[in-house]
């Protein structure tokens, strides 16, 4: 899978600790014993400091390879607006630039947070970020488009995707080859009571869109969208659906021309009146996409772990992640052609903790899950995100009476 598609957040800088995981103890037969598991290398926090902020509210990385884009949302010390930040890594997560604040981005208010993301996308030097912004109503809003074309040194404000001031929620964006940047989210423009799936591309950084369009007239309300560009350039995107709230994969063939719904991405048919806040995750190599999804079906609820052969138009059987606990928001990234990453929060009887298992068999067989989070805080929303020869892992943590920080684990 191409360096420039390999998406997701992190942040991270100060060195907790450092562990391995055992080959012995943790696998038994596996397919392809020239994989070795991964080692957690080190895990990390970053310092909002030099913003005057402190205690994260959203966040996102994008990755170009060995080059890593980051956006976040920060409480800014002593006033009641956030800061909104950018920063980069040249070395997979194990040194960033001092963060940027992007200036008067927040004076209107932020509505995105933990599940709705600020997101980031970068083509070459160029960078688009979105965001959710506070409007007439609070807690609702449109979404607010900036854009560099400068590797991040200046920013500027682009074009609303749809020149409209309704509510926008739970945007996800990409970038790809050709420098066409993938635009998805949430809204009720037709005042129906239920939120849709919409669309649309810029290929200007965000000063201009065109393509706009439905993908689907009616989704759940809250849940997050994922985006992932295969090989063969299609974009993918999971959501969930409506009617069931089973999580459903759309795709584009044609750069976003015309969206096609492929499917349910595990058939759980499940009946529910609500929105249980939880998208899912998704990638993919030149052989298989890969899906975490979580059902709140009857006798069945938890994470599962899916996979498809033939481009999301069959999956295997569910195979449940995470046994045992009450395992929730996850995320998934893989690296060649078998070794997969799965990361997820959990609740337990001392709190919430981030939790990863390996697969080096293209998803077949998973190693006994491992802790990422550090014993005694409460750690939530985990992302992964594939680098130059390994991974990167990120999630949010909070010791009790501190403030939230964005960590990150190197795996390699």
């Amino acid at each position: 899978m191409p360096d420039f598609i390999a998406k997701i957040l992190s942040k991270g800088m100060l060195l907790i600790v450092g562990m391995q995981l055992s080959a012995c103890s943790q696998w038994g037969g596996l397919a392809d014993r020239n994989l070795q598991p991964i080692d957690i290398t080190a895990i990390r926090s970053i310092d909002f400091a030099a913003l005057n902020c402190q205690g994260l509210l959203s966040y996102d990385v994008y990755s170009q390879g060995f080059k890593l884009h980051g956006l976040f949302a920060a409480k800014k010390i002593g006033s009641d607006q956030p800061c909104i930040g950018y920063l980069h890594s040249v070395d997979k997560g194990r040194s960033w630039s001092v963060p940027v604040e992007i200036p008067n981005v927040a004076a209107a208010g932020l509505e995105s947070t933990l599940g709705n993301e600020v997101q980031i996308a970068a083509s070459a030097d160029s960078l688009m970020a979105v965001l959710q912004q506070t409007g007439e109503i609070p807690g609702m809003g449109p979404l607010m488009v900036l854009y560099s074309e400068d590797d991040g040194k200046s920013w500027y404000t682009g074009s609303n995707p749809t020149v409209s001031t309704i509510d926008q929620s739970h945007p996800e964006l990409i970038a790809d080859p050709q420098g066409h940047f993938h635009l998805v989210w949430l809204d009720d423009r037709d005042e129906n009571g239920y939120q849709g799936v919409r669309y649309a591309r810029s290929a200007d950084v965000g000063k201009h869109w065109e393509l706009a369009q439905t993908i689907d007239d009616s989704s759940c309300s809250c849940c997050w969208n994922r985006l992932w560009l295969d090989w063969a350039g299609n974009v993918n995107l999971l959501y969930r659906d409506m009617q069931p709230r089973d999580m459903a994969l759309a795709q584009s063939a044609d750069s976003g021309k015309s969206w096609q719904r492929i499917g349910s991405v595990g058939e759980f048919n499940w009946t529910f009146d609500g929105c249980p806040h939880n998208g899912g995750g998704l990638a993919g190599n030149d052989v298989n996409l890969h899906a975490l999804v979580w059902t709140g079906v009857e006798n069945k609820s938890g994470l599962y772990y899916l996979q498809s052969a033939d481009n999301g138009k069959h999956w295997s059987a569910p195979q449940a992640m995470g046994a045992g606990t009450l395992a929730f928001h996850s995320d998934i990234a893989a690296l060649g052609s078998k070794r997969v990453l799965a990361v997820w929060d959990a609740t337990g009887a001392d709190g919430s903790r981030v939790m990863m298992s390996e697969s080096l068999d293209s998803g077949s067989q998973w190693s006994v899950s491992k802790q990422l989070s550090s014993p005694g805080s409460s750690a939530s929303f985990p992302r992964i995100v594939a680098t130059d020869g390994g991974f990167l892992a990120m999630w949010l943590e909070q010791k009790p009476g501190g403030f939230k920080q964005w960590m990150t684990a190197i795996l390699e």
